[in-house]
């Protein structure tokens, strides 16, 4: 199997997509206040993601479906990768991303606050282990117990992600510290907040004496940091949260929207495991009639 290959399937389990419904026709109820100045034609989809491990195993990870779903929608897909949600807040806020992944908390203020509007939502292929948030502490460290964490979390020095992340701060202080009447932003001795490989790392080396992270980038971790990740292990873990929302510039025209809902739909019925091909074949052939049906409502009310 290619390098090219290899990479897109591991991108196809971790992003399955499941297209929302993307309603063509409400699409162009926009007010003018909304829209802005939108280009007159669409040239090139500016998309934004979060880093996933470092830099340069992002953007492996990324491109080859950057790449396909550009080919699909005919048009160039460019990838805007930035260290920080900060960053990337910031970026829409200015215009210069048209797509994201977001979290939960970014997504609804995307659009709340910016043009965005959610199209689709991640979901985990069958088989493949549910994302889950953790608490890491060193094994060889003086805290290694739940309970001595919670009992005086003033004692410890906490690493942890951006206020906006899921599983790095959001999932953590929703599902276990709030409910022990701890804030995690005023109850421990120090803190520092950064990337999930950032966070490992600062527990592994004994900067910090425990972390937030996930089961996801945790088992990333520990490819890439096996020494590292041997020093740590998990004294908690969350429930599954949602998939992260994906997200588009509601200026775009209904023909655009229209294309990219039956991209995605594509995308997750080719991924997905089926009973056999008739049943795949049988939901791409849906696809293309929706799409289809689509299209032409769309020809009908521009005439």
């Amino acid at each position: 199997m290619s390098m090219r290959a290899r990479l897109w399937r591991a991108a196809a389990a971790l992003l399955a997509f499941i297209a929302l419904p993307v309603m063509a026709q409400q699409a162009a109820v926009v007010s003018p206040a909304e829209k802005g100045a939108p280009p007159a034609a669409i040239r090139m989809i500016r998309f934004g993601v979060l880093p996933l491990g470092g830099t340069v195993e992002s953007r492996a990870l990324w491109t080859p479906l950057m790449t396909d779903l550009g080919r699909a929608l005919g048009m160039p897909v460019s990838m805007y990768s930035v260290p920080t949600y900060e960053e990337l807040d910031r970026a829409i806020g200015r215009d210069e991303i048209d797509m994201a992944f977001l979290s939960g908390k970014m997504a609804l203020d995307a659009v709340m606050q910016r043009r965005m509007k959610v199209v689709a939502q991640i979901a985990r292929q069958p088989g493949v282990p549910e994302h889950r948030a953790v608490l890491l502490v060193r094994k060889a460290g003086p805290l290694n117990t739940l309970e001595g964490l919670l009992a005086q979390p003033e004692k410890w020095r906490l690493a942890r992600g951006d206020s906006r992340s899921v599983t790095g701060f959001i999932v953590p202080q929703s599902q276990l510290f709030l409910p022990h009447n701890i804030e995690m932003e005023t109850r421990f001795l120090s803190e520092f907040v950064g990337t999930h490989q950032a966070t490992a790392l600062a527990v592994a080396n004994g900067d910090a004496d425990v972390a937030t992270n996930n089961t996801t980038d945790l088992e990333r971790f520990r490819k890439q940091f096996p020494i590292e990740a041997e020093r740590l292990q998990v004294v908690w873990e969350s429930e599954p949260p949602p998939g992260a929302p994906m997200v588009v510039r509601r200026d775009f025209p209904p023909e655009f929207q229209a294309r990219l809902e039956h991209q995605l739909g594509r995308q997750r019925a080719m991924a997905a495991s089926w009973v056999n091909e008739a049943a795949r074949e049988q939901r791409l052939q849906r696809i293309e009639k929706t799409y289809a049906e689509q299209v032409e409502t769309l020809r009908g009310a521009a005439r």
